[in-house]
């Protein structure tokens, strides 16, 4: 089914848009969750709260890519429930990769308000917009996704040292960028 008809479905309050969203991005959804979370039972939950999610958010809101909205919501999701354990324990793999981005972003205790963090999202959008669109894709399966260096490096068939070297010189770049926006001292 065609996403345009999946979300006619959920403004008709017609229940089968969650199985038919379900039946089409249930795999993309729990593969976000897990990278994050890197438990099955938790990603099972969140995707199941997505899909509760976009039943809650659609209408109002009309997507305009099905998939985006949901790999939002099940992002937000399962980075709540990673805050949530993190009060708990540790997560080594999604720390290592909020690692590798903490010197390019201020900490949240020096971003002041929501309209920062927008402006500082639209500043990295523009950022990723400019470069070399296998750098920009390969920047987006580590920190949007989450993905391994070494899926990233079967993905895009390249060596785990090549992705590290792309990832590392365009965290440099974001840093440089970020700087001249003012966003970092």
């Amino acid at each position: 089914m065609e996403d345009s008809e999946i979300i006619q479905l959920y403004f008709a309050r017609n229940e089968t848009a969650i199985e038919e969203t379900s039946k089409k991005y249930r795999n993309y959804c729990n593969r976000i969750a897990h990278n994050i979370l890197t438990n099955v039972e938790d990603s099972e939950e969140c995707v199941n709260d997505t899909f509760l999610g976009a039943w809650e958010a659609i209408p109002p809101k009309t997507p305009a890519k099905l998939s985006s909205f949901l790999g939002r919501i099940t992002r937000n999701i399962a980075l709540n429930k990673y805050d949530y354990y993190m009060a708990k324990k540790r997560n080594n793999k999604f720390d290592t990769i909020l690692d590798e981005l903490n010197d390019c972003l201020s900490s949240p205790d020096n971003v002041e308000s929501q309209y920062e963090e927008e402006q500082i999202a639209e500043s990295i959008s523009n950022f990723l917009l400019k470069i070399n669109e296998d750098h920009r894709n390969i920047f987006l399966r580590r920190y949007w996704y989450s993905d391994s260096l070494a899926d990233i490096a079967t993905r895009f068939s390249i060596s785990e040292s090549k992705t590290k070297s792309i990832l590392f010189r365009t965290r440099k770049k974001l840093q440089l960028h970020l700087m001249k926006e003012g966003y970092i001292l």
